[in-house]
């Protein structure tokens, strides 16, 4: 066994949170390696389509003086390389490094690339949770229109003229939406079996999502069950106000347990001509579409957005191999990141994803805390933690923890001025 081939930490996945991993554990002077299986770092953001984008400022995505250009796919994939290049991280970094598997061994852990074998006391699994676009298996039977998942999407500029179904109630259903009406689709058919709350907008989506102001709430100790009333009342005067009652989720907004996604102006600006169908796709027969309710179409084409599911299928851990979902994911961890079915292995995306918050300033923090916790300062438990923290009630809960970043009676007051006093239009610090 080489010495080249030990180390004391190895990164799984080169998107945003990997390389964030990697500067923090590049400067705790860890013998470090990360291995991604494209030919490039970005994670996810490599593969999407140039129309895809973020739901919130780029102020509020980049961090620091790292560049950034705009909110779109081109540029957040851009600002990814922009840590690796300002922080000198390519050394570290091994492309074309797909991982076959990951099993614990007496004092860490082996992972297997092709014939080569990594060695590591510890491991970051950095894989994200949309690995794998989720697509339903409605029966087929010679289908003949056109399919696209929306991580799959190329142009869409091929949507006008065209008779449109989409499917799904999250966010990515609304984006297609409005791609519908951007592009001047000649019909859209939108089918969902349920729906997440969205914040109505004239705005552009990114301006939306209120997280500066959510952090100064979160920091003056406003109770979780105030904001949960204050929210619900003005989601539901919105929706009234945009006139979009009909599409009211069926459940209180609770930020426990939810995404708040903000909405979209142009499916909300063409609402009425939306046909919506609450229900499933059951036979793609030909060129028609049979639907739960008994309702048939024959539309040009199908916009699944319908999301992804979680590939832990490299882990030679039964337990983990087999999820699919961050949920499920996020039980088998302790103090949000320290897994519990195998030693020495942390994951960072079941806390971040899917929550109200800066992915990069969350995974920051999370990787900072990560790296102390492999040095010995920072004690993460071993007890699950029930419903989601969003934004700074990540750095309450990590301060409670990692009391070398957080020092004691300083880090509130510091944070708190910078919730209050740091511009809304320049990025926050990095941690």
């Amino acid at each position: 066994m080489s010495d080249a081939d030990r180390f004391d930490l190895v990164i799984i996945g080169g998107g945003i949170g990997g390389v964030i991993c990697l500067k923090y554990a590049k400067s705790a002077g860890l013998n470090v390696v990360l291995l991604e299986r494209k030919n490039g770092v970005g994670g996810l953001w490599r593969d999407l389509p140039a129309w895809q984008d973020i739901q919130f400022p780029k102020e509020d995505w980049t961090l620091g003086s790292l560049p950034i250009a705009g909110e779109d796919q081109a540029s957040i994939l851009a600002n990814i390389q922009a840590w690796v290049d300002h922080f000198d991280l390519s050394p570290f970094i091994r492309l074309n490094s797909p991982v076959s598997s990951a099993q614990p061994v007496e004092g860490g852990w082996e992972i297997f690339v092709g014939n080569q074998t990594y060695h590591s006391r510890y491991l970051v699994a950095a894989t994200g949770g949309h690995n794998r676009a989720f697509i339903p298996h409605p029966e087929r039977s010679n289908p003949t229109i056109q399919e696209y998942h929306s991580s799959a999407l190329p142009s869409p500029a091929e949507l006008s003229g065209k008779k449109v179904v989409v499917v799904g109630g999250g966010a990515s259903a609304l984006d297609l939406l409005d791609l519908c009406f951007e592009n001047n689709a000649r019909k859209v058919v939108w089918t969902y079996r349920s729906l997440k709350w969205m914040l109505p907008t004239r705005k552009k989506k990114y301006f939306a999502t209120p997280l500066r102001l959510l952090a100064r709430q979160q920091m003056i100790g406003v109770p979780i069950e105030k904001l949960n009333r204050l929210v619900n009342a003005d989601l539901r005067s919105r929706y009234q106000k945009a006139d979009i009652q009909d599409i009211l989720p069926d459940h209180d907004f609770d930020f426990r347990r939810q995404m708040l996604i903000p909405g979209r102006r142009d499916m909300i600006k063409n609402f009425a001509r939306i046909e919506r169908l609450r229900g499933e796709i059951l036979r793609i027969r030909g060129q028609t579409v049979e639907f739960s309710d008994g309702t048939s179409i024959e539309p040009d084409v199908i916009l699944w957005g319908t999301g992804y599911t979680v590939d832990l299928s490299y882990f030679a851990v039964q337990s983990l191999s087999r999820i699919t979902h961050l949920g499920e994911l996020a039980r088998h961890c302790g103090s949000l990141f320290l897994a519990l079915d195998a030693p020495n292995l942390f994951f960072l995306a079941p806390a971040v994803l899917e929550t109200i918050t800066s992915t990069p300033w969350a995974y920051a923090h999370a990787a900072r805390s990560i790296m102390l916790h492999i040095r010995g300062k920072a004690v993460f438990d071993t007890t699950p933690h029930e419903g989601q923290l969003n934004y700074y009630d990540l750095a309450k809960f990590l301060a409670r923890r990692d009391h070398t970043s957080f020092i004691p009676g300083l880090w509130y007051l510091k944070y708190l001025a910078t919730s209050f006093l740091h511009p809304k239009n320049r990025p926050l610090p990095i941690p």
